[in-house]
């Protein structure tokens, strides 16, 4: 029988270099002259697979996670989401600091990324921090049915946007990018949940997913990073892989195209 190892070059990855606090943000740089959306995934799972620990992905992440989930936030043009997890993380509006502002606006970008929440309801507390603690309104990607009701609702507390595809009652997400690429949003950044990113996955429309694996195992059945009906073979490639003293591993794989 033959060894299905044979032939593969094996390499051990150990601490080559420390990384300094500067340098981390050029790992998570977008490609250069975008002419469309780039679209980065960025969760948290943990060593066995789990996405969430009592529902919500928080309780897998540590310090090391939450520097680099700001060092990506910074980068980005727009960060997307889907409802659920809006409502389960009781999203804000991104909170960058002075020299991050500082750091976007040299680099031609508004100081704050919007968040861009895709509902097909629009289902979303009227109240909640996405709308009340942020700089910047909310873009709210939904259905044609839903709209001009949502627009009602909300007024200028979210910029609502029609981003149905054939489908009225639904948002496409080929579509949503379009509309985030008309407003010059290139450099989009996902944060789930599991079901926005299966989305994206599914349609194809995933460049990278940056993965933090935390040294942690939640058994139970919680849900994995993708999740939807759609199965798809997208090969990646690594990009890099980081580590940290608390036994984090922050991997960022890139479309093999």
């Amino acid at each position: 029988m033959p060894d299905s190892a044979a032939g593969t070059q094996f390499t051990v990855l150990g601490a080559v270099e420390s990384v300094a606090d500067d340098r981390v943000g050029d790992f998570y740089a977008y490609p250069d002259a975008l002419r469309r959306c780039w679209v980065r995934g960025n969760m948290i799972a943990s060593v066995d697979g789990g996405a969430t620990v009592a529902g919500r992905s928080g309780g897998l992440g540590a310090a090391g996670d939450r520097a680099l989930f700001a060092k990506m936030r910074q980068a980005a043009d727009v960060i997307v989401v889907g409802a659920s997890t809006v409502r389960t993380e009781d999203y804000s509006g991104a909170q960058l600091s002075a020299a991050a502002r500082q750091d976007r606006a040299a680099r031609g970008q508004s100081e704050v990324p919007p968040i861009a929440v895709l509902t097909r309801s629009a289902d979303l507390d009227h109240d909640a921090k996405l709308f009340r603690r942020t700089e910047v309104p909310p873009i709210l990607l939904t259905s044609a049915r839903t709209a001009a009701t949502a627009r009602e609702r909300f007024g200028g507390l979210a910029d609502v946007v029609d981003a149905s595809g054939p489908e009225p009652d639904d948002v496409d997400p080929a579509t949503a990018l379009d509309l985030l690429a008309a407003r010059g949003l290139l450099r989009v950044l996902t944060e789930g949940g599991p079901g926005v990113l299966g989305l994206f996955t599914a349609a194809d429309l995933l460049d990278e997913l940056c993965v933090t694996v935390a040294p942690v195992l939640v058994g139970g059945e919680a849900q994995r990073i993708v999740t939807g009906p759609g199965q798809v073979r997208t090969p990646l490639r690594r990009s890099h892989i980081l580590g940290d003293d608390d036994g984090y591993l922050y991997c960022r794989y890139v479309r093999d195209r």
